[in-house]
């Protein structure tokens, strides 16, 4: 027997053990190893701090969302023991593998900014990228009267680079529903050097925090949090005031990937950019948050790579040639408040332009501009991803990006 071994059964991990639970060869075992019960909807977790839905609808029992068949070790992954091909469990218990996936995503590091996680971490300063520091959110924004709301981005990369400017649309919004909008500075502390990476949709993003009254503070390097004081501070001596912190730390990769030797200094794993193969390794494909590549970490990126690592390990367990399958492809709602949002679509070539998806013309969607169905679009991918992705159901929206519907005459007034 053989055995195909999936590390981590977040959105990537499941998505893949689901598309292959009935296409494997005779001979090979499908393995699954998460320590957690639960699968949580982490684009909800933008929601909870405006109270907007209920933190019981992002969650599911894990053993729901992999398809029936699909073993699934209740464990933590101590180290990786490449040479040996064997995983090695917290309890000392150890798995043999013949391919290996890695999808254990990435978590946030507040301790790696100095005061970050002071007495001061829950009560002035929070995170809405878990779901215990959502709720508390929750909880400070809906006992904010006024004052100065700053949103940190600490350091790239980050999981869903476009969740600190929903964030702060929704703040808006939110404010403005509560009548105190005009009693809340909100300010937009950021290491890029504008709204955004890419230049067509950083302008479109930048205008639209104008318009909303929202600072930009850009080409920001935190490097501590003075909680006493309330003051934000950079590397290069300067210092943002505020009275609420609201901060998106360092991320980084599954402390296994270190003590394995399998990561860069955030502990991401360097991964081929197309066939997705960790790179110095013919069996391990990597996936989603955990991958080292210029593409966005979000969940449909980790939907178009699981299409593509599905395909090269049954190739690989027929010995054929691997598919270059991925091209970077990103596609993400942003919501703008006011029951908005837009919606970008990009790969690693083609930056994000505006236009309509997935058709010419008739759309429905329209690219980097508001529009109503574009909001109720992200509020039903939630649906989508309970009962289309994770089950890998085939889906219309193919994994290598299409040029159709884009208006490329935005890259010259870029």
């Amino acid at each position: 027997m053989k055995h195909l071994v999936i590390l981590g059964a977040g959105t990537g991990g499941t998505m893949v053990a689901n598309h292959l639970r009935h296409k494997l060869p005779s001979g090979w075992s499908l393995t699954v190893i998460d320590p957690s019960p639960t699968h949580l909807y982490q684009p909800g977790l933008l929601f909870l701090p405006f109270g907007s839905i209920d933190e019981r609808k992002l969650q599911r029992e894990r053993r729901r969302t992999l398809r029936s068949g699909i073993e699934w070790v209740h464990e933590a992954v101590e180290v990786v023991d490449t040479d040996q091909r064997q995983v090695v469990l917290a309890g000392g218990a150890r798995r043999p593998y013949d391919l290996l996936v890695i999808a254990s995503g990435s978590d946030i590091r507040p301790e790696e900014t100095e005061g970050l996680t002071g007495e001061h971490w829950g009560v002035s300063v929070h995170d809405f990228y878990t779901l215990s520091g959502a709720l508390k959110l929750r909880e400070a924004l809906a006992s904010f009267r006024g004052g100065r709301l700053v949103l940190n981005v600490v350091e790239m990369p980050i999981k869903c680079p476009v969740a600190p400017l929903e964030f702060l649309f929704l703040a808006d919004d939110y404010f403005t529903r509560r009548g105190i909008r005009d009693r809340v500075e909100l300010v937009y502390a950021t290491p890029l050097d504008g709204a955004f990476t890419k230049p067509v949709a950083s302008k479109a993003l930048g205008s639209m925090l104008e318009q909303k009254g929202i600072s930009v503070e850009a080409e920001f390097n935190a490097g501590e949090v003075d909680g006493d004081a309330k003051l934000l501070k950079s590397w290069d001596g300067r210092e943002v005031p505020y009275d609420l912190l609201v901060s998106v730390p360092t991320h980084g990769g599954a402390p296994f990937i270190g003590a394995s030797g399998l990561g860069n200094e955030l502990d991401f794993v360097p991964t081929e950019h197309h066939n997705l193969l960790a790179k110095g390794h013919d069996d391990i494909f990597v996936i989603g948050d955990a991958t080292d590549l210029p593409a966005s970490k979000a969940g449909s990126v980790a939907h178009f790579q699981s299409e593509v690592v599905a395909e090269n390990l049954l190739h690989t367990m027929r010995g054929q040639s691997l598919v270059e399958g991925f091209d970077g492809h990103s596609n993400c709602f942003i919501e703008s408040g006011h029951g908005k949002a837009l919606l970008i679509d990009f790969n690693y070539e083609v930056q994000p332009l505006p236009g309509r998806f997935p058709l010419p013309v008739v759309g429905p969607f329209s690219l980097l501009a508001e529009s109503r169905i574009n909001h109720w679009g992200k509020l039903g991918f939630r649906w989508i991803y309970w009962y289309g992705l994770l089950p890998a159901r085939p889906l219309p929206f193919p994994s290598r990006m299409s040029m159709l519907g884009k208006d490329t005459s935005a890259l010259e007034a870029a």
